[in-house]
């Protein structure tokens, strides 16, 4: 009786990662131990989850991890906070690498780098772990 109104459904925008390349390798394997071996399978994790998923998926805020690594294993970010935090301190310090703390603070709300953490790491990986665009 009455038409519906017209008007395409707004599509959220899906960003790549800001911390690692979609080629077959897990960001914890290669990470921690140098383990940059192809993985058949691999699970996106958002970095941010919770209420901050949405954020996570918009500003690139994700990684992909092997099955041991995002859900199984005793270092998989669901079951260690340690390696949450790694991974947050990661994604924290790479995003701003071209903004600032407080664009930072205003989407997320927490400051992941704090005192010691925020040191950059030294050694031959040294800035490895961030896409160069």
């Amino acid at each position: 009786m009455f038409p519906k109104p017209g008007g395409k459904k707004k599509r959220k925008s899906h960003k790549r990662s800001i911390l690692q390349r979609k080629d077959g390798t897990c960001y914890l394997c290669a990470r921690l131990y140098g383990d940059y071996r192809q993985h058949a399978a691999l699970h996106e994790h958002h970095v941010f989850g919770g209420p901050n998923r949405g954020i996570s998926e918009t500003e690139g805020f994700k990684v992909y991890l092997c099955p041991a690594h995002h859900l199984e294993g005793p270092e998989a970010v669901h079951r260690n906070i340690n390696s949450m935090r790694l991974i947050q301190q990661d994604a924290q310090a790479a995003y701003e690498r071209t903004h600032s703390r407080e664009e930072f603070m205003h989407l997320i709300g927490r400051n992941f780098l704090t005192g010691e953490n925020e040191q950059q790491e030294e050694g031959p990986a040294a800035g490895f772990w961030f896409i160069e665009e």
